[in-house]
């Protein structure tokens, strides 16, 4: 077999392997927050953990939003009145998620889910089980590390 052939040969098969890895195969584990959860609580959970988001679940683990540590901030930053720390121990967390969360099954090819967080500027999604529920997440940085080694 000709040199040529041999990588347009290899080419194909990487090109089918890109397309065929999954978000449940890279998937990391998720940052998660109980829907109760306060928004101390998640200030909490972000610093301590050192985590740039958190995703609000119900009680059956289904993602209700996302809520990224800029919007914490935000929110600290307009609060002129009353700063102690006891109206972030009022406030439910979930009321910081603005958009439902775009979701990815464990079986949607991860270059799908890349495609979808490029065209939405989305640093990351949550991926979901068959039951709807949140099992790990796929982000810039999953893709980085998953896919150039078919393109190299």
């Amino acid at each position: 077999m000709s040199q040529t052939k041999q990588r347009s040969s290899k080419s194909s098969l990487n090109s089918i392997a890109a397309r065929s890895l999954t978000c449940g195969q890279v998937m990391t584990v998720p940052n998660i927050l109980h829907r109760d959860a306060s928004v101390a609580d998640a200030l909490d959970c972000i610093t301590n953990n050192d985590w740039d988001h958190v995703f609000i679940v119900n009680s059956e683990r289904v993602p209700i939003g996302r809520i990224h540590a800029v919007d914490i901030l935000k929110l600290i930053s307009k609060k002129k009145v009353n700063r102690d720390i006891a109206w972030m121990h009022a406030i439910p967390a979930k009321q910081l998620v603005a958009t439902e969360t775009m979701s990815m099954s464990v079986s949607t090819p991860l270059l799908k889910a890349a495609a979808l967080m490029l065209t939405n500027d989305i640093n990351q999604l949550p991926v979901i089980n068959s039951d709807g529920q949140l099992v790990g997440t796929v982000s810039h940085g999953t893709v980085a590390r998953n896919l150039p080694r078919f393109i190299l």
